[in-house]
C-alpha cells in the first residue's frame, strides 16, 4: 500500500515483485547476437551485488532518465540524440530488441545510453540507488488485456511506491498506453498515491505526447484506430502531500 506523509519510510519496502512480462525471444538475427556478445561490455550493465554507481558508469554527473521496456530502442536513441547533456538508462528483457539497440548505438556513436537486460522490478528494488533518477518513462507496457491477468500489469501501487523512492525530489513519471482499460487503471493508481501530482490536473490525461517520440507499437496501434493516453506526474515531497 502507498504510505502516508507521516509514515513515509527512509528506505523502500522489500516488496514481492510482479511478473509483468513473458520472455518472447522471437527471431534474433546473427547481427543482434554478435552485438550482444561484442558490444555489451561497452553499453550494457551487468548487475552485481551492490547498487549501481551511475556516475562511474556514465563517467559524469548528469540528469538521468530511465525507460522501462524500450522495445527495439529506436525512440530511446531519438531522445538521447536530442539531449546529449542527459544520460539514459534502458531496461528491456527481450534480447532481439537489446541487440537492435546496441547496433544503433555503435553505428550512430550515441554514448549517453546504457542498457540493462533484466526484470525492472529487480533492478529498481535491488540495484538502483535512492533518488538517482530525474525521470521514469514507461511507454506501452504489456496491457495484459484479459481480466484474469490484470494482476500482472506493471502499474500497481507497490511498483509506484518503488518509483517514488528512486526519483529525485523534483522527479517525474511519464506513462503511455493505447488500452483504455489500462489507462483507467493507471490513472486510478497514480491518483490515489500521495507521493505524486498530476501535471495535467486531477483526473486528467496529458494533452498529447509532448516530447515523447512516437514508438513502433504506437504507430501500429494508430493504424488499427487505437487512441493513446499519456499520463505525466511529478514527485511530491513529504511536506507537500495533501492526501
Amino acid at each position: 500500500m502507498p504510505t502516508s506523509a507521516k509514515t513515509q519510510p527512509e528506505n523502500p519496502p522489500q516488496l514481492r515483485s510482479i511478473t509483468s512480462f513473458v520472455r518472447r525471444e522471437g527471431r534474433i538475427t546473427p547481427a543482434q547476437k554478435k552485438a550482444l556478445a561484442q558490444l555489451w561490455p561497452r553499453y550494457g550493465i551487468s548487475l552485481g551485488a551492490e547498487p549501481m554507481d551511475l556516475e562511474a558508469i556514465f563517467n559524469r554527473k548528469a540528469e538521468r532518465i530511465l525507460e522501462i521496456g524500450f522495445g527495439n530502442g529506436d525512440s530511446l536513441v531519438e531522445q538521447a540524440r536530442a539531449a546529449p547533456e542527459k544520460d539514459f538508462l534502458g531496461i528491456e528483457v527481450h534480447r532481439p530488441g537489446v541487440g537492435h539497440l546496441l547496433l544503433r548505438l555503435e553505428a550512430e556513436g550515441v554514448d549517453n545510453i546504457r542498457v540493462i537486460c533484466d526484470d525492472a522490478w529487480k533492478v529498481l528494488q535491488h540495484h538502483l540507488p535512492e533518488q538517482s533518477l530525474q525521470g521514469v518513462q514507461i511507454f506501452f507496457p504489456d496491457p495484459w488485456p484479459k481480466k484474469r491477468h490484470h494482476k500482472r500489469r506493471l502499474i500497481q501501487p507497490p511498483f509506484v511506491d518503488l518509483l517514488w523512492h528512486k526519483l529525485k525530489p523534483d522527479g517525474w513519471v511519464h506513462l503511455a498506453t493505447d488500452w483504455q482499460n489500462y489507462a483507467a487503471q493507471m490513472m486510478a493508481v497514480l491518483s490515489q498515491h500521495p507521493g505524486f501530482g498530476n501535471l495535467a490536473g486531477e483526473g486528467r490525461f496529458a494533452q498529447g505526447p509532448g516530447e515523447r517520440p512516437s514508438t513502433k507499437f504506437e504507430r501500429r496501434g494508430q493504424q488499427r484506430g487505437y487512441q493513446v493516453w499519456d499520463l505525466k506526474l511529478k514527485k511530491l515531497l513529504e511536506n507537500s502531500f495533501c492526501k
